[in-house]
């Protein structure tokens, strides 16, 4: 197969899920269309390597790794995270929900491995899944490395439409109370979607405060890249140097760096969107994330819908019971403490596109919208930030270490 036909096929692939996602309003995620599309692909006439072939190999995957991930670290603000002490809290106990579930359910019927490969990925997204798969993979668990994936590709199946649900119920909630006169805003909340809005408004940056002296049209995407990298290979010197005394993954240093590098003006905020590299990172990493697919069989899959289904509702309940009672205690309403939680399963910008289209479908009203907004998205998108972007990669990092490896 010609290098340009592969990579015309794979990204036929990301489209379809873009599609059928879009049409059914998120309701069937693109990630499970392109798992689908993917294992027919690799079961018929895919060679193995498609995307290697294509162009992006798995030296390419995990340099863009390092990338996006220092790049996560400097979307994180410590003071808008301060004022949303209670979202982080509820998001905090449904982590530990499914850690606690998945590990006494899970361990009931399955060996440890495969307890321990499949709770980062159901606690974040793309970058936890991809690390338990190698670990799992370089440990000689083929099966548990596809589960890796499969249980990343699967959960967002169950969290969309149960977020969408709870969503709707917060949102009727609330509407009743305004319009019987009975809401009253939340400056701090108010205040802090703002802040929010202003975070996510990609489009314009400022001259990183470390480099203000030098004209902006310096600040070329190269410069961005090239500040990126330094900031990526620090965190990986640093996972070397430590390797002796602690083992440490050099993709949680590289979050923990990112914000450093961020706080002190050496990085702007969201650096590879400026650069213009962020969708081409996101569909490589997408790419590396089905490619390893091309081991999967049948058999193999259906050896793993048994562990699939329990420990995707192990960690569903897990999170509802913990979050739940949590928000009771903070008086955060049922519904909005378990989407909250959910946030988990799929994160950001699923969060974003589900509280919108929950909002617009329960409201045309220009103002209701807004108060909605204000009440449920800073929530949805912290929470998510939580989980997939920080606690999964450390988490993941952590477990990693932990699988077993098989002895020949």
């Amino acid at each position: 197969m010609p290098q340009m036909m592969a990579f015309v096929l794979i990204l036929f692939i990301l489209y379809i899920g873009d599609v059928i996602s879009a049409y059914t309003k998120a309701w069937v995620p693109s990630v499970f269309v392109c798992a689908v599309l993917f294992l027919a692909g690799f079961w018929t006439f895919f060679p193995k390597d498609i995307v290697a072939r294509a162009g992006i190999p798995t030296s390419v995957a995990v340099m863009l790794m390092y990338l996006l991930i220092t790049n996560m670290g400097t979307l994180l603000s410590l003071n808008d995270l301060k004022k949303q002490w209670k979202t982080i809290l509820i998001s905090l106990s449904g982590i530990v929900g499914i850690i606690v579930l998945c590990f006494i359910i899970g361990s009931l019927f399955f060996d440890r491995n495969t307890v321990i490969v499949a709770i980062p990925p159901l606690v974040g997204g793309i970058v936890s899944a991809i690390i338990m798969s190698g670990g799992a993979k370089a440990a000689g668990l083929v099966d548990l490395s596809v589960f890796a994936i499969v249980i990343y590709v699967m959960q967002g199946f169950v969290g969309y439409p149960l977020t969408a649900i709870v969503l709707k119920r917060e949102g009727r909630r609330i509407l009743n109370r305004y319009r019987s006169g009975n809401w009253q805003n939340d400056k701090n909340i108010e205040a802090n979607s703002h802040k929010l809005e202003a975070v996510n408004a990609l489009d314009e940056y400022p001259m990183p405060p470390l480099f203000k002296k030098i004209p902006s049209h310096y600040n070329t995407s190269y410069f961005q890249f090239l500040r990126l990298s330094i900031v990526g290979f620090l965190a990986y010197l640093c996972s070397a140097l430590l390797a002796p005394i602690i083992s440490i993954s050099p993709f949680v240093l590289c979050l923990l760096f990112g914000v450093i590098a961020s706080s002190i003006g050496f990085l702007e905020r969201h650096p590879l969107k400026k650069a213009n590299g962020f969708g081409f990172a996101v569909m490589a990493l997408m790419l590396f994330i089905f490619d390893s697919l091309n081991n999967a069989t049948p058999a193999m899959l259906l050896n793993l819908v048994t562990p699939l289904i329990v420990l995707i509702l192990s960690a569903v309940v897990g999170m509802f019971i913990f979050a739940v009672v949590i928000g009771r205690i903070l008086k955060v309403s049922m519904d909005m403490a378990f989407a909250i939680a959910l946030t988990a399963l799929y994160g950001f910008p699923a969060d974003y596109i589900i509280t919108n289209e929950v909002i617009n479908n329960l409201t045309h009203d220009e103002k209701e919208r807004q108060i909605l907004n204000t009440h449920m998205l800073p929530p949805m998108l912290i929470g998510g930030f939580i989980s997939v972007t920080i606690v999964s990669v450390i988490l993941a990092g952590f477990m990693v270490g932990m699988i077993v490896p098989v002895i020949n």
